[in-house]
C-alpha cells in the first residue's frame, strides 16, 4: 500500500494589509515554495475566493493536492489570545471568522490556527531558526514598531488577552513627554524602533549642533547606521541610547521569565553586527547577576519567520486535535 503521508504538507500564511504571502512546507519544516496573493480588504466572498484559489495554485504547483494539506496557519498584525481569538486589528481590514470558514471549506481536513505576527516569528525561530535548541527565549522584533514573542518550555506565551510579547510597550523612560502610538509615554518602541532611532539621531544632531546625515524617510535606519560606522557623534549617541533602553527592557523581562536567550529580529536587526555587543553590555549592566548568562543573538529566518511559525502552530493544533 502506498504511503499517503509523504505528500502531507502545511500552509503558512503571512497576512498583510493588501496582500498575503504564503509558504508551503513539508511537515518536518522544509519550505517548498512561496507565493504572494494580492487581496485588498480581506472581507467578503470575493476576497476569500482570491485567497483560497491562490493557495490552491501554490499547492498544485508544488505537485500536491488540496487533500494533502493537513494544517493551515495564519499570522495577523494584532493580538490573538490563548484560545486563538483575534482581537482588534487597527491596521488591516480582515474578517477572521469569514476567512477561517473559507479555508475550512477549501481544506476540510486541515487544522487551522491564527497567531499574532510577532509571536509567529518567534515560533518560526523556535522551529527552524536561531531559537532551535533553546527551551526558553524571547524574540524582539525591531522594525517600524517593536514587537516580540515569548517562548517558555518550548511553548508560546500569548497571554489571556493576547498581549503577551508586547515588549515594545514596556516603560523604559517614565519622564518622556512624547506620546507613543499606544497613547502611553516612555514605551520602548519610542526608542528602539526604526522611527525612534531616526528621531533620536535628529535630536542628537540638534543638541550637538551638527548637520545630520541625509535621511531618506522617518524609518531610514540604514543612513543612521552608516553615520554610526563613520563615528558621527550624534549617531553614536543615538545608537547608544537605543541599546541602553533595549538592554533595560530585556533586564526587566529576565526578572519575570529569565530566558536562556534573546533573539533580535526586524529591519533594525540588519545592523546587529554593529550594535549587538553594545546591547549585550547594556543588558548585563541592568540585569540581575543570575540572568547575565542569557545569550543575545540575531534571528536567522528573516521575513519568512512568520510563515514558518504559523505553519508550526498549525501543526501543533493538529496534534492537539488528534
Amino acid at each position: 500500500m502506498a504511503d499517503t503521508t509523504q505528500n502531507e504538507c502545511v500552509l503558512g500564511i503571512d497576512v498583510g494589509g493588501t496582500s498575503i504571502k504564503a509558504g508551503l512546507f513539508t511537515t518536518d519544516g522544509k519550505l517548498v515554495d512561496v507565493t504572494k496573493i494580492p487581496t485588498g480588504a480581506l472581507v467578503g466572498e470575493e476576497a476569500f475566493s482570491r485567497v483560497t484559489e491562490g493557495l490552491h495554485g501554490l499547492v498544485e504547483n508544488c505537485g500536491r493536492e488540496d487533500g494533502d494539506v493537513v494544517a493551515v496557519g495564519l499570522d495577523v498584525p494584532g493580538p490573538v489570545d490563548d484560545q486563538g481569538r483575534v482581537g482588534m486589528l487597527p491596521n488591516i481590514q480582515l474578517d477572521p471568522e469569514g476567512l477561517m470558514a473559507a479555508l475550512a471549506a477549501k481544506f476540510p481536513d486541515s487544522a487551522l490556527a491564527f497567531v499574532n505576527d510577532a509571536n509567529a516569528a518567534a515560533l518560526g525561530e523556535l522551529w527552524q531558526g536561531s531559537g532551535k535548541g533553546f527551551g526558553s527565549f524571547v524574540m524582539v522584533t525591531l522594525g517600524t514598531g517593536v514587537g516580540g514573542g515569548v517562548i517558555v518550555n518550548g511553548r508560546l506565551v500569548s497571554g489571556a488577552f493576547g498581549a503577551g510579547g508586547e515588549i515594545g510597550h514596556i516603560t523604559v523612560e517614565p519622564n518622556e513627554t512624547l506620546s507613543c502610538g499606544c497613547g502611553r509615554k516612555g514605551c520602548l518602541e519610542q526608542y528602539a524602533s526604526a522611527k525612534g532611532l531616526v528621531r533620536m539621531y535628529r535630536e542628537q544632531c540638534a543638541h550637538l549642533g551638527l548637520e545630520a546625515a541625509k535621511i531618506e524617510h522617518a524609518t531610514d535606519t540604514i543612513s543612521v547606521f552608516e553615520a554610526y560606522k563613520a563615528q558621527d557623534p550624534a549617531a553614536v549617541r543615538a545608537v547608544g541610547d537605543m541599546c541602553d533602553k533595549l538592554g533595560l527592557a530585556l533586564a526587566q523581562i529576565s526578572c519575570v521569565i529569565d530566558p536562556a536567550a534573546y533573539l533580535i529580529g526586524g529591519g533594525v536587526a540588519g545592523a546587529f553586527d554593529l550594535f549587538g555587543e553594545s546591547l549585550s553590555t547594556a543588558f548585563r549592566s541592568h540585569c540581575l547577576a543570575t540572568s547575565a548568562g542569557a545569550k543575545i543573538l540575531p534571528c536567522s529566518l528573516g521575513n519568512k519567520a512568520g510563515m514558518y511559525g504559523v505553519a508550526y502552530a498549525a501543526l501543533q493544533q493538529r496534534r492537539v486535535r488528534a
